[in-house]
């Protein structure tokens, strides 16, 4: 293998760019490769398996390639079928009697194969986890709308795993800002059930343990029907229709009178 290792090389980038999807291709397609093949050769010549010490940096590179490729946008038959194509180019440059290494290689290089399907496999779910963090991030803003007072407008569904995030971004900026008030505006929340009201109620008392005081806007006539349906109780925490409204009055309780211009004249 190691006299053939450029025209192996050669054959096995093409055969690999050939079985991308449309022809795609990962970056530096040749030197990931070329680092592969020679690993898996030195691990072959010190008579390693897949898990053995020898094989350490074929697996290493096989994690790196497979989370690369994950967040390329690669599936994982395209990532499997890169290591399994290195067969043929092999097999085309045996010489007689080798037959009985070549079935050892294919073995080894069905189990690198496998390997690298269950890498990217978590390789995927690690990234559709970050990707889902960030959106989490990204839906839940938290904004500053006067000295001492911010906003949580929410948007969408709210269940446990936004709750949580709601809670840790509303936290940290009331102890970035030194806000006292917090406004939590549900007027683009769909729906408030029973388990929305549970999670909006953990929401207000984290904030007040922070020694902030909350307030629930966007109450629209469908929800209140609801909430009274369901008769779900927000206990003393201050409800209004609109975010104007719920400004307001967070306004009047840090000692802002509000007027028209028309009324003072």
């Amino acid at each position: 293998m190691t006299a053939n290792r450029a025209a192996i090389l050669a054959d096995w980038a093409t055969a690999v760019e050939r079985a991308q999807r449309s022809g795609r291709s990962s970056p530096d397609l040749q030197a990931e490769l070329a680092s592969l093949y020679d690993s898996i050769v030195s691990g072959i010549e010190v008579g390693g398996d897949l898990r053995s010490e020898g094989m350490g940096e074929t697996r290493a590179l096989l994690t790196e390639m497979s989370f690369g490729r994950a967040r390329q946008g690669f599936t994982p038959t395209e990532t499997a079928s890169a290591v399994f194509a290195l067969k043929e180019p092999v097999r085309e440059r045996l010489a007689e009697g080798q037959l009985p290494d070549f079935i050892q290689f294919t073995t080894l290089m069905d189990q690198l194969g496998l390997f690298t399907f269950e890498t990217f496999a978590s390789a995927r779910e690690s990234v559709i986890l970050s990707q889902t963090e960030q959106l989490l991030e990204l839906s839940t803003p938290v904004v500053k709308l006067w000295d001492g007072v911010v906003a949580v407008p929410l948007v969408g569904t709210l269940d446990s795993a936004r709750t949580q995030v709601v809670m840790e971004t509303l936290l940290q900026t009331l102890v970035d800002t030194g806000s006292a008030h917090a406004i939590i505006d549900i007027t683009g929340v769909a729906a408030v059930d029973t388990q929305v009201a549970q999670h909006l109620l953990k929401t207000v008392v984290a904030a007040r343990l922070m020694g902030a005081e909350c307030i629930i806007s966007g109450i629209r006539p469908q929800i209140a029907q609801t909430v009274v349906a369901l008769g779900i109780e927000f206990g003393d925490i201050p409800t209004k229709a609109t975010l104007s409204d719920a400004l307001q009055h967070v306004l009047r309780q840090a000692g802002f009178d509000i007027v028209r211009r028309s009324e003072r004249s």
